[in-house]
Parts: structure tokens; sequence; C-alpha cells
């Protein structure tokens, strides 16, 4: 079982403005409901707030809020730690891969327990980020593989 990371920055590490991604790449969003799906998702309230709220479907979906309790759909913890134990709980899961997927303050919690990050780099700067990807440390991660496309590139990193 994997805690994975999956995110989607420009390259100057920008994940989000004004609640939303600053682009529309239908191949990324593909990319990520194919990771995804039937497995495992914890995300945080800004996250949770820039998808209306709405469970994302075929998969468990958890919410990490320190303000939400309950919300149809989820199931809702205060803490990471918490959130990461039940999924571990649920069978009814692929549970080879839990998958963080966001925001900016779950990815800086969990980067020091992520096994394996699924990086969309996309090709430009953007100006105004409001939410930030720490920088990963590759001292502790290996590039594994890479797929570089038009103006994005898919890269996955390992843990040393």
């Amino acid at each position: 079982m994997k805690i994975c990371h999956i995110v989607a920055a420009s390259l100057n590490r920008v994940i989000g403005i004004k609640n939303g991604l600053p682009w529309h790449i239908p191949e990324d969003l593909k990319y990520f409901k194919d990771k995804t799906k039937g497995k495992v998702i914890i995300m945080g309230r800004k996250t949770y707030e820039s998808i209306n709220k709405k469970p994302l479907p075929n998969r468990a979906n958890i919410l990490v809020s320190r303000t939400i309790k309950e919300s149809a759909g989820f199931t809702c913890f205060q803490t990471i730690n918490e959130a990461i134990g039940y999924a571990k709980t649920l069978t009814d899961y692929d549970l080879s891969e839990i998958f963080i997927v966001g925001g900016g303050e779950i990815y800086k919690e969990t980067m020091s327990i992520a096994d394996r990050i699924y990086y969309t780099e996309i090709g430009h700067i953007v100006d105004g980020g409001e939410v930030y990807y720490p920088e990963i440390p590759l001292k502790e991660f290996n590039l594994v593989s890479e797929d570089k496309r038009p103006g994005y590139n898919f890269m996955v990193f390992d843990r040393s």
C-alpha cells in the first residue's frame, strides 16, 4: 500500500487560483481519473469546495477538515492520520495506492510520508497563484517515469 500524491502544477509550482485550476487540460483530467478510479482519495476542505462539495464517482472520498463534520458522499476526519488509518480499512477498494488529491496544506503535511508522486508539470509560469505544491525533495525521490507532451509532462517520482 502506497501513499501517493497526484497533482498538476505549473513551472513555479502553482496548483490553484480562485479555488480552481489555472488551466484546462482534458488529458490531465483523464490521467487523474484513470489513476484514482476504484481507489481511496483524501482531500482537504479547499479542494472539497473546489469540486462543489460533490464526491468524485467510483472512489472512496475522504475529507480532512477541522470544521466540516459530515457531508453526503464523504467520510470526514479532523486529521490526516485518522483519514489514512480509516482508508486502510476500506477493503472494497483497491488499496494498492491511497491518493492525496490536494490541496496545498495536505500535500505539505503528507510529503514526509508519501511513497509516490504523480506529478503533471504544466509547461508555463502562472502569475497570481494562491496555492502551491511543496518542492519535491529530490534527495528523497527518484524520477521513475516521464511522458512528455506538448505543454505538459507526466512524471512519476518514487521515494528512494
